[in-house]
């Protein structure tokens, strides 16, 4: 029994440590979005602050497959960049972002 507890804490312990950081993420989206998620990027983007984390994780979703943007459907323009910046991205990391994003909402 002691062993099984000591296994789940250790696994427990593991996915916190390597759970995404939203925050070190996001660094890379401050220049375009803002330090505060506040931008309005090329008055097409609205300000990430605004949206709720739901729709930040499906409109990255839709990014990273193509389907938004100037060469896809939707009403947001900048996917080849935002395809660029989402390809290496897992869920993981778009949920992380979007929470974080939250936080930053005043």
């Amino acid at each position: 029994m002691k062993k099984i507890i000591f296994s789940l804490a250790l696994v427990g312990f593991a996915t916190s440590v390597f759970a995404a950081d939203g925050a070190t993420v996001y660094k890379k989206c401050v220049v375009c979005h803002g330090k505060s998620a506040e931008k309005v990027y090329l008055n097409k983007v609205p300000a990430l602050n605004t949206l709720t984390a739901a729709e930040m994780v499906e409109n990255m979703k839709l990014y990273k497959e193509g389907k938004v943007g100037e060469n896809g459907k939707g009403k947001f323009n900048q996917g080849s960049v935002m395809k660029l910046q989402m390809a290496k991205m897992t869920e993981e990391d778009m949920n992380a972002v979007a929470e974080y994003i939250q936080t930053l909402k005043k």
